[in-house]
């Protein structure tokens, strides 16, 4: 079951991970739209403003059609086979969906206590999605119809068919089951989901209540299932989902930048759901503390080979919001460590909280920079100030808990290996090649690139004991058939990867940020 939730968990980040370019455009559409910060440039008759108004309609592509996109990446994670046929499958099937709920509340909307016609947003629970109107399920809808398509497609997408209905093969029989299946399942949305949109406005009101401990248990919950990939569940309806605001923090926070930016009110006071989206202050101002720590506990001699190591994957977390190779680092060495992190991540944010900081931060550098401090600085600077302040001292604190605990429990992070401990260095290819010695001619016809591939699939057990491949924004998730048969870490260590998380036969790699390319080459070599 967790094998299953997993991977389901990593399905989401295939689009989840347009958003950060998409974030940028439309963070910096505002700020050159901004007549506070451009002046007479910004004038919205001027061809400067009109010129980034264009640009940011295209940013704006992602936010608005983000059920369509979950609908359509899902497949590409889940479906086992012929992924572009599932995602026309699902995009056909969650179209018809919803025109059988516009229908269905068009005829019968009183029965279920929704009045069709009333404008879509607001208080409504009525949203347009592809010129539909109907019921705003947001990306649960997209997910459950995607989710549903991609079962019915791994389990009868290859079915034969006589021959005289050889024509109904295939994506059509898919569409043609999916098609009597939307009818319940739209009735059954129709009818409950009027429900949940009642329960998420009273989670609203409760959790913005619940104020600074609501922050606080967020964040911790984010930080600490990191291992376990369930903290996608925990932060994706508050981020990306209505949890707390309409269409998401993102998307919600997004919309309303020129109003904020033209409000003396406290951020706060504003938008006080902001606060669950604070986490990615740990990245930027946590893991240099942590950082450091592990340099200054290193052995003299191992100085500047940690400083090689720990460098690039700070860099990464702190400006693209990429924890995983680093945080992976310590976990596996002590998972005291880890908890301790995700402590003082969830304090951080709640101490920033109290000090009146919200917004969307969920992310590195880049995400503040542009979707707050810039557009947000000139009419909330001291708040942001405050925030910085408040970040270092946090650094600090990383730092001196960090450096304390690894010398008195004698933890052997990078740098502190023992002398029967495996080297710190990232052992090549090559050097792999000559221990393993089993693919002599593979490796002399392929790539780098593809042997690197190769080099996975038999560390985990080779072809036969692969199941299914898919992947996160930074991890290679398979399911294994016999996990006796998968190497010991040190092994994918030395392949280059920052890591393994196993769950008996569900194991997850820390590849890095070029996992998506691994994971397509490593399906080209299972699929021959």
């Amino acid at each position: 079951m967790m094998q299953k939730v997993q991977r389901f968990g990593s399905a989401m980040f295939v689009p989840v991970l347009l958003f950060a370019f998409a974030g940028i455009i439309v963070g910096l559409s505002t700020v050159f739209k901004n007549e506070a910060l451009m002046g007479s440039l910004a004038d919205p008759k001027g061809f400067w403003y009109q010129c980034w108004y264009v640009i940011e309609q295209g940013g704006w592509t992602v936010f608005n059609q983000m059920p369509l996109l979950f609908a359509i990446g899902i497949p590409v994670a889940l479906a086992k086979k012929a992924q572009a046929r599932a995602c026309l499958e699902a995009l056909t099937v969650y179209l018809t969906f919803n025109y059988f709920i516009n229908a269905i509340l068009t005829v019968w909307g009183g029965a279920f206590g929704v009045d069709m016609d009333q404008e879509v947003g607001g208080t409504s629970g009525l949203t347009m999605i592809a010129g539909i109107k109907t019921l705003d399920t947001n990306i649960i809808g997209a997910i459950l119809i995607s989710s549903i398509v991609v079962y019915l497609h791994n389990r009868y997408f290859d079915k034969k068919l006589p021959d005289f209905l050889g024509i109904f093969q295939g994506s059509t029989y898919i569409v043609m089951i999916s098609f009597f299946i939307m009818i319940p399942v739209a009735l059954a949305v129709a009818y409950l989901w009027p429900m949940v949109q009642n329960g998420i406005a009273s989670l609203q009101g409760f959790l913005v209540a619940s104020g600074a401990f609501g922050v606080w248990v967020y964040t911790f919950l984010e930080r600490i299932l990191i291992p376990t990939g369930l903290h996608h569940f925990i932060y994706s309806p508050f981020i990306y989902g209505p949890a707390v605001a309409e269409g998401g923090i993102v998307t919600y926070w997004a919309q309303h930048l020129g109003p904020y930016s033209e409000s003396a009110k406290p951020l706060k006071e504003l938008f006080p759901q902001g606060g669950f989206a604070l986490h990615g202050n740990s990245k930027i101002f946590g893991i240099p503390g942590i950082a450091l720590a592990f340099y200054v506990t290193a052995s003299k001699e191992k100085k500047k080979i940690v400083a090689g190591l720990l460098i690039p994957v700070t860099l990464t977390a702190i400006i693209a919001g990429i924890t995983e190779p680093i945080e992976f680092t310590f976990l596996f060495i002590s998972p005291l460590l880890f908890a301790v992190h995700a402590l003082l991540a969830a304090t951080m944010s709640t101490v920033m909280f109290m000090a009146g900081l919200v917004g969307n931060m969920g992310g590195g550098l880049i995400e503040v920079v542009t979707l707050n401090w810039i557009p947000l600085f000139s009419s909330h600077g001291m708040t942001y100030v405050n925030q910085i302040l408040i970040g270092l001292a946090f650094t600090a604190i990383y730092f001196f808990t960090f450096r304390f605990l690894i010398l008195k429990f004698n933890i052997a992070t990078p740098g502190r290996e023992k002398d029967d401990q495996q080297e710190t260095k990232l052992y090549s290819k090559k050097e792999y090649r000559e221990r393993k010695n089993t693919q002599k001619e593979t490796a002399s016809a392929k790539e780098s690139a593809d042997d690197e591939a190769f080099l996975y699939i038999e560390a985990l057990g080779g072809k036969d004991n692969i199941r299914d491949v898919t992947n996160c924004a930074t991890r290679l998730r398979i399911s294994v058939k016999d996990e006796s048969k998968v190497e010991p870490d040190s092994v994918f260590r030395a392949l280059g990867a920052h890591g393994v998380v196993r769950n008996g036969k569900a194991l997850q790699v820390i590849v890095g940020l070029s996992v998506p390319q691994v994971r397509e080459r490593v399906e080209r070599i299972l699929n021959g």
